[in-house]
C-alpha cells in the first residue's frame, strides 16, 4: 500500500492534499456529497500512483509515505485507507467504523491540535 493519511486529518480535512494530487486519488472531495459525513480524508490505495505531492502539502502532517512509517498508534487507520471506496456507501461506513474506533481509543490525543497531536505520536 503506497501512501495513507492518518488522525491529524481527523476534523481537519483540508483538502490542499485533494488539489495536487494529480490522480484524484484522495477522498472524500469537497465538493462530494459524503465530505460533510466523512471524518477525514482517505487515499485510495489503488488510484496512488506514488508521486508524493501530498505529503508536502498537507498542513497537518498527516500524509505518510509508506505503512512502515505509520506510528504504532496509528496503525488500525492503514485499514481505513484500505477499506474507504468513495461512492460505496458500505465501504465508506466501514472505514468511518474504524475511525471511529481510533478515536475512542484516542480521546486523550483527540482534544489535541492536530498537529501536536501528531507531535505526540
Amino acid at each position: 500500500m503506497p501512501f495513507v493519511i492518518t488522525d491529524p486529518c481527523i476534523g481537519t480535512k483540508d483538502t490542499a492534499c485533494v488539489d495536487v494530487c494529480p490522480v484524484d486519488c484522495i477522498h472524500p472531495r469537497k465538493d462530494a456529497p459524503e465530505f460533510e459525513a466523512a471524518t477525514m480524508l482517505y487515499i485510495h490505495p489503488e488510484e496512488c500512483i506514488d508521486c508524493g505531492a501530498c505529503v508536502p502539502a498537507c498542513p497537518v502532517t498527516a500524509i505518510y509515505d509508506s505503512v512502515d512509517s505509520v506510528p504504532s498508534s496509528q496503525k488500525d487507520l492503514i485499514e481505513a485507507n484500505q477499506v474507504y471506496r468513495n461512492g460505496d456507501a458500505a465501504a465508506m461506513a466501514a472505514a468511518e467504523a474504524i475511525v471511529q474506533a481510533h478515536i475512542g481509543a484516542r480521546a486523550d490525543l483527540m482534544q489535541l491540535d492536530p498537529n501536536e497531536r501528531q507531535a505526540a505520536h
